[in-house]
């Protein structure tokens, strides 16, 4: 026999062998798998992990799936919410503005031009009969605070104190947010002050007994307010003034805002 019939012999033989082998393989798998699957406590593998547990890069590149956030969940991983709308670096509102009828009247007055802002006209003088407002003034911005919610009808207002002799820098700060959420809403607000105090444009305005004016707008972020003064004195009805010098001008009193 020659050497290449030998040769071919030998791989027929080898190829009989093999189509007799991978069926009985087969068989063996498949009774193996069956058996693993009906064992108790057995949790169906998932789709790529013996792949994973063997080494295999087949899922190496499938990106993972993004995590989902669910109730209970890391506040930092749940889905974003939409960001608050940013108010304006300035504005100022439309207003009636009125002067006050008598000396006495700047409280009604500041509040009149105040309401106005919100399309709300009451007469002065039925705001000082409200407020208690007397040949003396008016008392307080508690009681500014307390006709400007009623003339509204809803609790909008707030009275905020500065009771030192002059203001601290946390209520300059708290003064010139006050003024930009209330501008921004639509409100005025209403400052009680006393003493004197130079406005943008340097004019020196001065009340020795007090006084009641509206700031009805701001600009550069709140750093200046605008100032509707019913008084009729000391020039024009509206001028801005720094923030600082506001909160310094209505030091030992308060605004509604």
């Amino acid at each position: 026999m020659t050497e290449e019939r030998s040769r071919n012999l030998f791989r027929r033989a080898m190829l009989h062998r093999s189509h007799r082998v991978a069926p009985l393989l087969a068989v063996l798998v498949t009774a193996a798998t069956a058996a693993v699957a009906s064992a108790p406590g057995h949790e169906p593998t998932a789709p790529g992990a013996a792949a994973a547990a063997s080494g295999s890069l087949v899922m190496a590149d499938v990106a993972p799936a993004k995590a989902t956030a669910t109730a209970g969940s890391d506040p930092a991983t749940a889905t974003a919410q939409p960001a608050a709308p940013t108010v304006p670096s300035e504005k100022i509102l439309d207003t009636s503005f009125e002067y006050q009828i008598n000396f006495y009247y700047c409280g009604p007055a500041a509040v009149h031009n105040a309401l106005t802002a919100l399309s709300i006209d009451v007469s002065q003088e039925k705001l000082a009969a409200g407020l208690g407002t007397t040949v003396h003034g008016t008392d307080s911005a508690f009681d500014t605070t307390r006709m400007l919610n009623d003339a509204i009808g809803a609790e909008m207002y707030q009275t905020k104190e500065i009771t030192g002799q002059e203001a601290t820098p946390a209520q300059m700060d708290q003064l010139q947010a006050e003024v930009v959420h209330a501008t921004s809403s639509g409100h005025a607000v209403v400052a009680n002050v006393i003493g004197g105090a130079t406005d943008a444009s340097g004019v020196w305005h001065d009340f020795a007994g007090g006084h009641y004016v509206t700031l009805i707008g701001y600009s550069d972020d709140g750093r200046a307010v605008k100032v509707a003064d019913a008084s009729g004195m000391y020039g024009s009805n509206t001028y801005w003034m720094s923030t600082i010098d506001m909160a310094n001008w209505i030091a030992t009193r308060g605004y509604s805002a």
